[in-house]
């Protein structure tokens, strides 16, 4: 599994050839090295903001994978989750829209969710999600 996703901008020409001079003059190897180095050093930028956001609403960080066992143990301890995820949430294909309606209350993904179209369909009033 990929850590990357691939995302689309629009950009006006000038800036574009603004990056492509100093892709020209060896500041940046390429326009996608000053692009993921521009973001970079505009989220250091922002870290305490996305830190007190993340403490705030009690996010949890990085790839987070869910399966079959996982959710049959929660319903079984009469249990129900509350997925507050910024990065990747992955629900396996093994998980049945059922087990999930019974396991899980509700899905915040600031990034990407990963699951089966019929799933993802069967939780859409569960799932505050933003696929840009």
């Amino acid at each position: 599994m990929s850590n990357t996703e691939k995302i689309t901008i629009n950009i006006n020409v000038v800036d574009l050839g603004k990056i492509d001079l100093l892709v020209e003059n060896g500041f940046y190897s390429n326009r996608t090295d000053f692009i993921k180095t521009s973001i970079r050093n505009k989220l250091d930028t922002e870290n305490y903001i996305i830190k007190d956001a993340i403490t705030k609403n009690n996010f949890g960080i990085g790839i987070f994978m869910y399966g079959k066992d996982y959710l049959e143990k929660k319903v079984s301890a009469n249990e129900k989750l509350n997925l507050k995820i910024v990065g990747m949430l992955v629900l396996k294909d093994d998980i049945t829209p059922e087990l999930a309606l019974k396991a899980i209350n509700s899905i915040e993904v600031k990034g990407i969710l990963r699951a089966d179209s019929r799933l993802k369909t069967e939780l859409s009033q569960i799932i505050k999600f933003k696929n840009f």
